[in-house]
């Protein structure tokens, strides 16, 4: 080959390794700029929307008679999604919109801030990530509308926004960025929004440390060292937290099939209003309102819980989501799964509070079918001190908590039990 042959082709290659480092640069320019961009507006706008629950929290435990006004939060709440915005959408509306089916409206961000904080302030069980994630994810999707991104580049950018709010309520940036990619189609992980969401995740969790949003993080006591005898002791724990979670979805299914023969949606609210409110006075504490976060830390950090405390947390949150409060469930498992694996640690005679936080990750990870993101909340919450532990509890929760799940959006890709592709919808 003649030497002006041997020039073309290197300015050829030369050309083309030039492209390529360019559209990559460019893209990593770009997403770092999206990501920090959307990590900064969702971050804080979820610390106001944290400072705006821990405010209607203390005032409900300061006021006891808030629980009377349960009713008439509710009829508010279904006359502001029937005014305002659907309400048949929720957390599943964000996992359609990132996989081409739907989008966030603008309203869906102040719909569910104002009614998650009327839940909380009148002592609904409810938890605040299902409404972090629908807040990130209408405030991204409209930041996508404002840029004029595409349709590929705007499902990214909502899944952004779902990581950097759930990192700024809960201080779990690793988890949160791991959650949007696992948690729509499980089996298959969306690598390309890798970078932005934890980006997006890091970003908002450092503006809610700056705003005064405390990133929870629990001691779960003494961890003994791994045995035979501890490991089975713990698999008999989670075993019985695997079957809870199963429940758990099941009772939410057909307490919202019950609540559906109740055309009206305001008598279906009040009629719910009223049996949760009775509910609280018969059991006689307040502890069940909320997300539960006490009940948490009574488990893991003291080892003490009623032995029903998971059934209750079960039933109210049940009753409390299904009638149209808003909030979400994810929390509320972390508390059934805390007293839970408490309540049989003590039976089982192993230490309860290992118990607790393991039986916590296992509930969510039955619930949410994420078995990364429960390790890293795991980590996250309390350390790498239960590590054996921790793996020992998320690995018999995924492979025995069947195809169950909070999001009837959600989709099983490849079978928990063999290197199969079964692509179905879970029982929710």
């Amino acid at each position: 080959m003649d030497k002006k042959k041997i020039d073309i082709l290197i300015k050829e290659r030369a050309k083309h390794y030039k492209g390529e480092i360019l559209q990559t640069s460019y893209h990593f320019v770009k997403w770092n700029v999206l990501a920090i961009l959307t990590g900064g507006i969702v971050g804080v706008l979820s610390s106001a929307f944290g400072h705006a629950l821990s405010l209607a929290t203390d005032w409900r435990k300061a006021n006891p008679w808030l629980l009377f006004m349960l009713p008439l939060a509710g009829i508010i709440i279904v006359f502001l999604y029937k005014k305002f915005g659907k309400d048949d959408g929720g957390t599943n509306q964000v996992f359609s919109t990132v996989r081409n089916r739907d989008e966030v409206p603008a309203t869906a961000a102040p719909l569910i801030f104002i009614s998650t904080v009327l839940t909380h302030l009148t002592g609904g069980s409810a938890g605040r990530e299902g409404a972090a994630i629908q807040l990130g994810g209408s405030i991204a999707n409209q930041l996508g509308r404002w840029l004029k991104m595409d349709e590929e580049d705007t499902h990214v950018i909502v899944m952004c926004g779902m990581s950097a709010a759930f990192a700024a309520l809960f201080g779990t940036p690793m988890a949160a960025a791991i959650f949007s990619l696992e948690v729509i189609s499980v089996g298959i992980m969306y690598y390309t929004a890798l970078m932005p969401c934890l980006i997006a995740s890091l970003v908002a969790a450092g503006v809610a440390k700056a705003m005064g949003i405390h990133a929870e993080h629990f001691y779960e006591g003494f961890v003994p060292e791994l045995t035979i005898v501890g490991g089975i002791k713990m698999g008999i724990v989670i075993l019985a937290c695997s079957v809870v979670s199963i429940l758990f979805c099941m009772l939410l299914k057909n307490v919202g099939k019950v609540y559906g023969k109740m055309k009206n949606k305001y008598v279906r609210i009040v009629v719910a209003s009223a049996i949760v409110i009775g509910l609280n006075l018969l059991l006689q504490t307040v502890d069940y309102m909320g997300a539960g976060t006490e009940l948490i830390v009574q488990a893991v950090q003291f080892g003490r819980v009623e032995p029903w405390a998971f059934f209750w947390k079960i039933l109210l949150t049940a009753l409390t989501m299904k009638a149209g409060f808003k909030g979400g469930e994810i929390v509320p498992s972390f508390c059934i799964g805390a007293t839970l694996g408490c309540a049989m640690g003590q039976l089982v005679g192993f230490e309860p509070r290992l118990c607790a936080a393991c039986g916590m990750v296992a509930v969510f990870c039955g619930v949410t079918n994420c078995p990364l993101t429960s390790m890293l909340i795991a980590f996250e919450l309390f350390g790498f001190e239960g590590v054996s532990y921790f793996l020992i509890a998320i690995a018999i929760s995924y492979s025995t908590s069947g195809y169950y799940g909070l999001y009837k959006d959600q989709t099983i890709v490849y079978s928990k039990y063999k290197a199969k592709f079964v692509n179905q919808k879970t029982k929710s």
